[in-house]
């Protein structure tokens, strides 16, 4: 069961959840910069405007604009061979709408891009991972107006030529496939135009998601179209929230349910990024939901021209569907589930299996039959910091050593399977809750829900372990 020579191990963060300096050098805000705190049970909210007195967690997060260097040394040191980060978009195009990109922004992601080369890692960008200019949210309701595809193009084309010799694998949108669920609307299609309010209570049309999905199929068929066709050395991948489910019960209802929601879910965006063109059972779908795709000609072509040559996604948990109204609720990544009676939980109730990766890992790969990435894997937990400066996070080691073991058992039976990059591999801000509390990183950071701390860097008991896992590439994994 070994993983091949060169696996990408490595650890994968995000600009809004991690970077800070969020009006720094010519940055425009984004619609995480317009997202306040929140925690597991008071939901965070998004705003028109920015609050006087409300803390923001992104304008700060754990400051890595200033502390780059000291933490890619620290990734170097655990021994990475790949760290997963994405450019602000509003760092490089403030409003999204410039002809010109902002130089400031470039040259950061330079010198970031500079230090990982330095010690051999390779990066691994996603273009845009929850970052829509909020520019766009006022003109077009985000990507709901067509127009944001030449918006994105333009951006992509400048990142592109920049940064050709410095990145050879991108990822066009992070977990896209959230877009067919409301909590899509805040996080990445930008469909909350004149909203304030918590964002679990976004008004929900399913019509302005779709749409805005399109768009987004679109945009990034085009880009990886033109990468193919001008920066042959590129490899270009989609990224999906993988939402495991498995039927509640034998009750056939609750098995068409299961695989009716797999393939809303899960497997109709990725048909579109790797199959190129949309599967058999949209159009039931759309009528389903109420929803009638505007296309342009030349948009189901495009699609089919621009395929991606790897899939990535992350993987936290599984859940189980039934149609019986009374079975008990779980709280899970992006999406609500049912409990299965066989797994533990985490501390925010996230159902944990590391058997189903295994089991997702093959069903990806029967599907598609491209090289697959586990891009986001890990446990959010309370982490204590002791009177020594130590973090003693067993429960986090134990997790992911369930998960790499399943992951070598999917490659056993014949899953080629490239890397491995953990989420919040430095502790940074929860995308879901807007809190530092909910930590899942190698390297703790001294920053807390009301915003303060000092922004110190100290290792847990995992970055040790993690450090000998890499070394012997997934073979000692006590």
């Amino acid at each position: 069961m070994s993983l091949r020579p060169d696996f990408l191990w490595g650890g994968a963060t995000a600009a809004n959840q991690f970077e800070g300096a969020w009006d720094v050098d010519g940055k425009g805000a984004s619609v995480s910069d317009m997202c306040t705190n929140g925690s597991h049970t008071n939901p965070k909210r998004v705003t028109t405007t920015i609050e006087p007195g409300t803390l923001y967690p992104s304008h700060e997060a754990i400051d890595f604009y200033h502390h780059y260097e000291g933490d890619i040394a620290l990734f170097a040191e655990m021994g990475f061979k790949c760290f997963r980060l994405s450019i602000n978009w509003t760092r490089i195009f403030p409003t999204g709408m410039e002809k010109e990109p902002n130089e400031k922004g470039l040259e950061f992601y330079d010198k970031v891009f500079d230090c990982c080369k330095k010690y051999g890692i390779e990066p691994l960008v996603t273009i845009s991972h929850y970052e829509l200019p909020y520019a766009l949210v006022e003109k077009c309701n985000g990507w709901e107006g067509r127009e944001c595809i030449e918006y994105f193009e333009n951006y992509c084309k400048a990142i592109f030529e920049r940064y050709k010799d410095k990145v050879k694998y991108w990822l066009t949108f992070n977990e896209i496939n959230s877009g067919t669920m409301p909590m899509g609307n805040v996080l990445s299609t930008g469909t909350v135009k004149g909203y304030s309010g918590p964002i679990m209570d976004v008004p929900d049309s399913p019509q302005a998601r779709y749409q805005a999905l399109h768009h987004q199929f679109v945009a990034s068929a085009k880009v990886v179209k033109y990468a193919h066709e001008n920066y042959p050395q590129f490899k270009m991948g989609n990224m999906i929230c993988f939402i495991t489910s498995y039927p509640l019960t034998c009750n056939p209802d609750d098995m068409v349910y299961n695989q009716q929601s797999m393939r809303e879910k899960n497997w109709y965006c990725s048909d579109v990024q790797v199959r190129g063109e949309y599967p058999a059972y949209a159009k039931r779908l759309w009528k389903d939901l109420g929803v009638e795709i505007k296309m342009e000609p030349g948009d189901l072509e495009i699609l089919k021209e621009g395929t991606v040559d790897f899939y990535t996604f992350s993987y936290y948990m599984s859940n189980c569907v039934t149609l019986d109204p009374n079975a008990e609720k779980v709280e899970g990544n992006i999406s609500m589930g049912m409990k299965n009676p066989y797994l533990k939980a985490s501390d925010w109730g996230w159902q944990i299996d590391p058997k189903g990766l295994r089991y997702t890992l093959n069903e990806i790969y029967d599907r598609y039959r491209i090289p697959l990435m586990v891009v986001e894997n890990g446990l959010g937990a309370y982490d204590k910091l002791e009177e020594d400066g130590s973090i003693h996070d067993s429960y986090r080691i134990d997790y992911l050593r369930e998960h790499i073991e399943q992951m070598k058992e999917a490659v056993e039976d014949g899953v080629d399977l490239m890397g491995y990059t953990p989420w919040g591999c430095i502790d940074l801000v929860s995308a879901s809750t807007g809190e530092m509390a909910k930590r899942y990183g190698f390297i703790y950071v001294e920053k807390y829900d009301d915003g303060t701390g000092s922004l110190n860097r100290r290792k847990k008991d995992s970055f040790e372990w993690y450090k000998k896992v890499i070394a012997t590439n997934g073979e000692d994994l006590a």
